[in-house]
């Protein structure tokens, strides 16, 4: 007992207007940002939160002009990053430029900046998005996609007079909601929105792709360039998936996920995450695509509700040398892209899961975590493979059940609209563990025990929930751990404050579980989405006390793009 809480408590070696306005933009750089939130932490506490990692890759088997294209894609991600922010909220490019220009004031200037910067904006997304920028207000529900004193009675209203088309525009992906001089509200085709960054992004594209050494890769960035000014990105997700597993590099470029539109989850952010692919790695997991239809046919429900439109997504592991725009910490481990329905249906999806960031993660956040929330017997079986593999088991099951209500065909997101993040997180979670018993049992996983998912499953769900309710990923962990601990199959023992499994009663609550949220998922039921967020989408007070235990391991790592900063500096 001494020695867990010695571990726990020592610090580990190894068009927004009125918020607009609120901000003030006469005021002075000292009385804004160099003043933290009242109700919160300082910025040296938050900021230590993250602990700093470099992230490197293997770049000795690129050509030359692979390593100059790495450079021009890092450039272009800065330029995806003032999109990006142009996108969350009206008044971050101005803030944002503001701290830049006075970061050289105090250390606690430069704090702002990279706190900024880490996160993505001026709210702390792992405590509930609280400002911790004096000056700024809430985040707004709408971001800066919508008008933020727009309600969804007033778009709804709007959409209904609009053609079949525009109203397919306005609740899709690529264009934005504005209002008009008149009032009214009118669509902004992201290509015009956002045309200042775009542009010259789109031009480093396609110098990058006259350098890169693979041809599918050269199309991807053209036609993705393309697509910037065009606004129709379908084509060049097909282009993505089309990239030859021969090729060294690899990137996600665009807008794709919805997280920050907290109104509808409806509107695609622009992000960019460059790689260098591990070609050992991604031979090693290839038997995982043609698993997914096994487990399709297996899932405990109705066949009405199972996906009949499977198409096993090819999966590529990475390292990750540089990120910019939605890619606020915590950082991503792996992902499961497109999200655009129509090009899923027209091509499927490609799975890509990021190693040296896991490895991070397991290192500096998982392994400190265990130490705290499990009996000595258990930590033993917390292994970075099981981690590794349940990852790439969530992202394939994001492809399994439900994408479309039964019976009606609507698309899953547009009927749970703001909860669909949390959910479909929550069933990836859930639905990868009940894979992962289907494939031990068939010893297609002959390397890793059901032990040891289940354990590591569980230290995991405490990492997750530290990134905050208001994250789709926080919210979706709480409701299985919530779920998991009623039903059971997690258990608490208040004596030693220790979690377990119980290896009796797990297979069946992570069974039960699956169900329950791709049955509301199928059948689009946001009223019974709401319920079972507003009882399972909550921290009991055991887990609440075990994350007190918790406060000196960082909630993620925070990247330092050591190989770009390389090249940039010896002007490849």
């Amino acid at each position: 007992m001494l020695f867990r809480i010695l571990k726990c408590t020592t610090p580990l070696l190894s068009s927004n207007t009125s918020l607009y306005r609120a901000f003030s933009l006469s005021t002075s750089f000292l009385a804004v940002s160099a003043m933290t939130s009242s109700a919160g932490p300082s910025l040296r506490t938050r900021l230590n939160e993250y602990k700093p990692t470099e992230l490197r890759a293997d770049l000795s088997h690129l050509t030359a002009g692979d390593k100059q294209a790495l450079v021009k894609l890092a450039d272009a991600s800065d330029l995806l990053s003032s999109a990006y922010y142009q996108q969350i909220w009206a008044g971050a490019p101005r803030l944002r430029q503001e701290l830049t220009a006075n970061a050289d004031r105090s250390e606690e200037a430069k704090d702002s900046l990279r706190l900024f910067e880490l996160l993505r904006g001026p709210w702390d997304r792992s405590r509930e998005n609280q400002p911790f920028v004096a000056g700024v207000g809430a985040k707004p529900p709408t971001a800066n996609v919508y008008p933020e004193d727009m309600t969804k009675d007033e778009f709804s209203t709007w959409v209904a007079e609009l053609s079949a088309e525009d109203a397919q525009r306005a609740r899709g992906f690529y264009d934005a909601v504005q209002r008009s001089s008149n009032g009214t509200l009118e669509l902004v085709r992201y290509a015009d929105a956002y045309r200042t960054h775009l542009g010259p992004a789109a031009q480093l594209m396609e110098e990058a792709a006259a350098l890169v050494s693979d041809a599918s890769f050269a199309e991807f960035l053209r036609a993705r360039a393309t697509a910037f000014g065009s606004n129709q990105y379908v084509d060049s997700e097909v282009a993505w998936l089309k990239i030859n597993h021969a090729s060294a590099l690899e990137a996600a470029i665009g807008p794709y996920e919805t997280y920050e539109d907290e109104l509808f989850s409806a509107k695609a952010f622009f992000e960019s995450m460059v790689h260098v692919r591990d070609f050992e790695a991604s031979k090693e997991l290839a038997k995982f695509a043609s698993s997914l239809e096994f487990v399709e046919a297996r899932l405990p429900i109705p066949a009405e509700y199972r996906n009949t439109k499977l198409v096993a997504p090819p999966i590529v592991v990475v390292n990750q040398v540089y990120a910019g725009g939605d890619t606020a910490v915590p950082m991503t481990a792996a992902y499961n892209l497109p999200n655009d329905e129509h090009a899923i249906e027209r091509a499927g999806s490609k799975l890509t899961l990021i190693r040296n960031v896991q490895e991070g993660k397991m290192q500096s956040v998982l392994r400190p975590i265990a130490l705290c929330v499990l009996g000595a017997n258990d930590l033993c079986d917390v292994t970075f493979d099981a981690f590794f593999t349940h990852v790439l088991l969530h992202e394939v099951a994001h492809s399994n059940g439900p994408h479309r209500t039964v019976g009606a065909g609507h698309t899953v997101r547009s009927q749970l609209q703001e909860l669909h993040s949390a959910f479909e997180e929550a069933k990836a979670d859930i639905a990868a563990l009940f894979a992962a018993r289907l494939l031990v049992d068939q010893r297609v996983i002959d390397d890793i025990t059901m032990r040891q998912f289940y354990t590591t499953y569980l230290v995991s769900a405490f990492r997750s929930i530290r990134f905050g309710l208001a994250e789709a990923h926080g919210l979706g962990q709480a409701m299985q751990l919530s779920y998991l601990l009623e039903a059971g199959g997690f258990v608490y023992d208040s004596g030693t404050r220790t979690f377990a499994v119980d290896f009796n009663k797990i297979d069946q609550a992570v069974s039960d579980l699956t169900r329950d949220i791709m049955l509301i998922q199928g059948d689009g039921d946001k009223q019974r989405a709401v319920e079972f967020r507003n009882k399972y989408g909550v921290v009991a007070p055991a887990v609440a006390q075990a994350l007190e235990g918790l406060k000196h391991v960082p909630i993620d790592i925070a990247p330092i793009w050591v190989d770009i900063e390389d090249l940039r500096n010896a002007n490849v």
